[in-house]
């Protein structure tokens, strides 16, 4: 049930890069019915628009000759990025490490992340074959009292950790006997009588084992380009997202507010220094899904290691989904009655910033997750909202004076502006969304809490 895009933010886009020249061409092209004051008028907008291209987009001459670097050709982007159109916003989620905790009180005996009580949203089962070590404890691991038994430490270079055991991960049976209702004394004796290749069945859900953050940098470089009737380098504002795509935009200004002029997707693409083309601080990436080479050109080379350093952390992509990440796939695969047990539901109209206009959506709120339907009878989530370090508050927008704002835990995110159709329902979705965020917690948090509440153990 892997996620194919669900972890990634909306956008088909197209690298129009050139578009620049496009615009001038547009500038002078005739109308009909155009006089003398129509000329007059477009040749005012035209050197207006150079004007701008000098101050706010100054190519630099290139001394490159032109079979060095590939075209900048426009070419179909098949990443997705958000837009306010569509798609799951993901960033807050994969900016940091998450732990769910559920309807759980924190202040039990247990922290939230190991909980016995916590409810299974969503289990996903694998086998464990762990070849036995030497020593008092060949295994490699502690288990937890608790039901199910929870894996709460593994031996670093340890035979467990060889065979892909984690912390977090809850056994479900010990060499085909299952343990889920056995005191973890019982389950830790099999184990020991049992042969020389200890056989696990693993079960994860949402309540064990955080997720990993991604990367994220932003900024200005330039970028060499072959497109259009200026050839060298322009500069740009560069954001490499948490989904762990390269955006681009022509001003700093433009993000948020515009379509990004084209997007990258990194996933195995080879990125490092470049002495060919004759400048200080190049360097370039090779995407895998494109055939072109990207060259970027930073202003120091303490600005071109940052960016290195960041996009080889983005290349290599998570082997495996969190598990949450799979149940909002199933989801949002779903008619919006369709889901179980949601916190709220009902029509909400969105800001779409870019539009600006408001866009009614029917609306299914569930463990930190806001899906957006265009109706409710569509069959699928057409986009949705990953709530994790949101704040929601009631605020004016515009000409409104009570919508529902969703505020990011800093700038670098999207905010996001909602409305019910009368005050008190959006009291309501308010509230519910309040403790639909309580449900998850940073994973420094999840720890201080853990070790304030040594449970019983057995080590392996």
């Amino acid at each position: 049930m892997g996620m194919q895009g669900t972890d990634q933010t909306f956008v088909n886009g197209i690298d129009t890069d050139h578009q620049a020249v496009s615009d001038t061409k547009e500038l002078l092209k005739p109308v009909e019915g155009g006089g003398p004051d129509h000329w007059a008028k477009r040749r005012k907008l035209f050197k207006e628009s150079k004007q701008k291209s000098s101050t706010g987009e100054g190519s630099i001459t290139s001394d490159i000759t032109e079979g060095s670097v590939s075209e900048d050709a426009p070419s179909l982007d098949m990443t997705t990025q958000d837009t306010e159109i569509g798609g799951f916003y993901t960033e807050t989620f994969h900016s940091a490490a998450w732990v769910y905790q559920g309807d759980n009180d924190i202040t039990g005996a247990m922290p939230p992340t190991l909980n016995s009580r916590s409810r299974v949203i969503s289990i996903r089962e694998r086998t464990v074959r762990i070849n036995k070590g030497t020593g008092d404890y060949p295994w490699g691991f502690r288990i937890q009292f608790s039901k199910p038994i929870v894996v709460t430490e593994v031996d670093t270079n340890g035979a467990a950790e060889e065979a892909g055991l984690m912390v977090g991960d809850y056994v479900l049976a010990v060499n085909g006997t299952d343990v889920t209702s056995i005191p973890h004394s019982e389950a830790a004796d099999l184990a020991r009588q049992g042969p020389d290749v200890l056989t696990l069945t693993i079960g994860s859900d949402i309540a064990r084992g955080p997720n990993t953050p991604r990367p994220g940098c932003r900024g200005y470089l330039h970028k060499r380009t072959q497109s259009g009737l200026i050839k060298g380098w322009r500069k740009r504002w560069f954001v490499l997202t948490h989904d762990c795509c390269l955006h681009y935009y022509r001003h700093k200004w433009d993000e948020g507010k515009r379509l990004a002029v084209s997007t990258i997707k990194l996933e195995r693409a080879e990125v490092g220094p470049d002495l060919s083309l004759g400048k200080q601080f190049v360097f370039k990436c090779r995407p895998l899904l494109e055939n072109r080479v990207y060259f970027f050109c930073a202003t120091s080379n303490q600005e071109m290691k940052r960016w290195i350093v960041a996009l080889e952390k983005a290349i290599h992509p998570v082997t495996q989904n969190h598990v949450w990440v799979d149940v909002t796939q199933h989801n949002s695969n779903l008619p919006p009655l369709a889901v179980k047990n949601p916190e709220c539901l009902g029509l909400l109209h969105k800001m779409d910033r870019i539009k600006d206009m408001w866009i009614q959506h029917y609306c299914i709120l569930k463990d930190g997750c806001l899906y957006l339907y265009s109706g409710i009878r569509a069959t699928h989530a057409h986009g949705g909202i990953y709530l994790q370090g949101y704040t929601v508050r009631e605020q004016p927008y515009g000409s409104r004076k009570c919508t529902i704002e969703l505020k990011p835990p800093s700038d670098e995110f999207k905010s996001f502006y909602l409305c019910a159709e009368n005050p008190n329902d959006n009291k309501r979705w308010i509230a519910a969304i309040k403790a639909s965020i309580k449900k998850w917690l940073p994973l420094h948090q999840a720890l201080q809490d853990y070790n304030n509440h040594q449970p019983e153990e057995t080590r392996m």
